[in-house]
């Protein structure tokens, strides 16, 4: 199997750990920002990352690639089956896909991408989005995560991967949730970012992101 896309979009690193924890093997290659081969731009018509590809199933978008994935090896469980907690779980990865991910993109593009690329930026949407978007965001899972600190189910499921993935660019090029007070959030992507298939995808994309972060 393979996904088209750059390992540090919060989308590919989705389905990377997700894969991960089903215990099956991506070959990751080029995608997106005129990057990617013929079968890329099959799996992807818009462009848009990640693409992927399973034998002669073409496919792109992170959700429609975790769905197919879920299907053919649904263990172990990473979206419940209990259907508050199903719903729950579908919610968290639209929260992180929909709202906090376009927060998210105004500053690591402008921060990062764009600079990298030799885009246009606007540092002052970036500096917006920090300031007066960010806050409600971190409050919002601040208040509504469990004593037990994952989101669903008391355990490790797609809501943390996929609400983790957002959080961990905007790391890279923000120091905004450092200074505030959110220790609940703090203490919960750190230990997401300690995981096992969270480790392994971030010590690999790190290289890239060095270089990106050099610009």
């Amino acid at each position: 199997m393979i996904v088209y896309g750059a390992r540090p979009s919060p989308f590919v690193r989705k389905v990377i750990v997700f894969a991960a924890e089903k215990g099956l093997t991506l070959d990751v290659q080029p995608g997106g920002f005129g990057q990617g081969n013929e079968m890329f731009a099959q799996a992807s018509p818009f462009g848009k990352i990640p693409g992927f590809q399973d034998g002669d199933f073409l496919i792109s978008d992170s959700t429609a690639i975790i769905t197919y994935l879920d299907t053919i090896r649904p263990d172990p469980n990473l979206i419940p089956t209990e259907a508050k907690a199903r719903a729950r779980t579908i919610w968290y990865e639209e929260f992180a896909d929909t709202i906090l991910q376009p927060v998210g993109m105004q500053i690591f593009f402008n921060r990062v991408v764009a600079p990298f690329l030799g885009l246009p930026s606007d540092p002052a949407a970036a500096d917006a989005a920090e300031a007066d978007r960010m806050p409600e965001l971190y409050d919002y899972v601040e208040g509504n995560l469990p004593d037990s600190g994952f989101l669903v189910e008391d355990r490790f499921t797609l809501a943390d991967i996929a609400v983790a993935c957002p959080f961990i660019n905007i790391g890279y090029c923000s120091d905004g949730l450092e200074k505030g007070h959110w220790p609940r959030l703090k203490a919960w992507l750190q230990a997401v970012r300690a995981w096992p298939s969270f480790t392994e995808a971030l010590a690999i994309e790190g290289k890239a992101v060095n270089r990106m972060m050099a610009k």
